[in-house]
């Protein structure tokens, strides 16, 4: 891992972050530049810190979200310049997951690299009197989001590798710490996030920074605490503690009525120079050099009338006599008609979080409390899609049943189909579209951390 969280790589991002900046040439990318924020952090230092954290945070997110979508077949990643899209991931003819690879070493390297960020600064504050130029307010608004943000990082990690482990010491990259469990894992993000609410609660009535617009809902550190409650709701549910998915729901930004599914925190991008496109967008129509195509099973799946199935759009072409005709993708043995569209343009924003996973993870967490709330839930995310009310039982397996097919929907494309599928033990419902094709249960750790 010393190959990927390095100081350098904190100055390297530094000026590609919240907004865009000339870019700048360091003479010493090791010396003089960190020396400087570890002994006299200024407030402009900490707004191209914070701007560099973001910036990294966005880093190898196409890798991430095709490795979920594609092993979790939502949809096929068609690339006729590299076949590992369709051979590795999907296991084709027998084929394994390599573990020194782009679609894991890009991914692993960019999160650790935020990480590493994130813990630079987190030094800077705690070697030095800054009591002149922030308030502990401040301060502690800072820590806050820091550890929000590193405990959200090192969860798309293990997500990857699953049972394989993270590392979760690694603030001192002379003596990195052990590799820990899954659980152990789990439970030290969970407990980051809850301590950066604490921090945040107690960091006044803003940040000593800018966020970057996709924070635009929660730029005030108490609206930001309900942020980390809420990704820690998600831990608790990867741990299978639906009373603390509740309890954490509670004190998140949870909508139960007029609700906004939509309302959340997101990766944004923008065309400038400096900045990043958003890396999960291809046109409508698109061709083997770069597509994201429907797995089948979505479309055929869908109840009538799912509104959702706005996320896919009918590829089409026009015939000889002017008719507009469907326009099948194939590469490989796979074949899709519909092209993934949940982002419409290289500059939509990507969910971090949002309330209708959190509705979700309401209802995932009362099917064994209190069904007729977790009915609530599920009935306001049906009637946002346009369906009718569930008419099921209230039978635990039936309601998961309902509960992972409104997530499998509503989160189309976001990261969460492979996880869910995975913790419930129904990775072998997945589809299979060749005769020697797998599903593969995690990512190997990347061969440059030498375990």
């Amino acid at each position: 891992m010393k190959k990927y969280i390095t100081k350098s790589l904190l100055a390297l991002s530094i000026c590609a972050g919240l907004y865009s900046c000339d870019v700048q040439e360091y003479s010493d990318l090791n010396n003089p530049e960190v020396d400087a924020f570890e002994d006299n952090l200024t407030r402009g230092d900490l707004q191209d810190l914070v701007g560099g954290v973001l910036y990294s945070s966005r880093v190898g997110l196409g890798n991430y979200f095709d490795n979920c979508g594609v092993i979790g077949r939502e949809y096929y990643r068609f690339s006729s310049s590299d076949p590992r899209y369709t051979s590795d991931l999907l296991g084709g003819e027998n084929a394994v997951l390599d573990n020194n690879t782009f679609y894991i070493t890009t991914p692993w390297a960019a999160r650790y690299r935020t990480v590493k960020n994130a813990n630079l600064i987190l030094g800077f504050i705690e070697g030095q009197d800054l009591s002149a130029i922030f308030t502990a307010e401040e301060l502690s608004a800072t820590t806050g989001f820091l550890k929000t943000m590193i405990a959200h990082e090192l969860l798309l990690n293990l997500n990857l590798v699953d049972e394989g482990g993270i590392r979760v010491d690694v603030a001192d990259e002379a003596n990195l710490g052990p590799f820990v469990s899954k659980s152990e894992a789990l439970t030290f993000i969970r407990t980051t996030l809850i301590d950066a609410a604490t921090d945040l609660n107690g960091g006044g009535d803003e940040f000593p920074f800018q966020l970057s617009d996709g924070f635009e809902s929660f730029k005030v550190p108490t609206d930001f605490a309900l942020v980390s409650n809420a990704l820690a709701a998600r831990v608790a549910a990867y741990q299978g503690d639906f009373a603390g998915v509740l309890s954490l729901l509670d004190d998140s930004f949870l909508r139960l009525d007029n609700v906004n599914l939509d309302l959340g925190v997101y990766h944004n991008f923008s065309q400038d120079q400096t900045d990043l496109l958003n890396p999960m967008f291809f046109a409508v129509n698109s061709s083997t050099a770069g597509a994201r195509i429907a797995q089948p099973s979505f479309i055929t799946d869908a109840e009538a009338g799912d509104a959702r199935l706005n996320k896919v759009v009918l590829r089409s072409a026009v015939d000889d006599a002017g008719n507009t005709i469907a326009n099948p993708l194939t590469l490989d043995g796979l074949t899709g008609e519909y092209d993934v569209f949940r982002y419409t343009t290289n500059v939509d924003n990507i969910p971090i979080i949002r309330n209708e996973e959190l509705l979700l993870l309401y209802a995932e967490a009362n099917i064994t409390i209190d069904p007729a709330e977790a009915i609530v839930a599920l009935d306001l995310i049906r009637q946002s899609a346009g369906l009718d009310p569930y008419s099921g039982t209230t039978d635990p397996t039936e309601l998961t049943d309902e509960m992972l097919t409104q997530r499998r929907y509503s989160l189309f494309a976001e990261g969460h189909r492979w996880i869910d599928v995975r913790r419930y033990n129904r990775l072998d419902e997945l589809p299979i579209d060749r005769a020697n094709d797998d599903v593969f249960s995690q990512f190997p750790v990347p061969l440059t951390e030498n375990q």
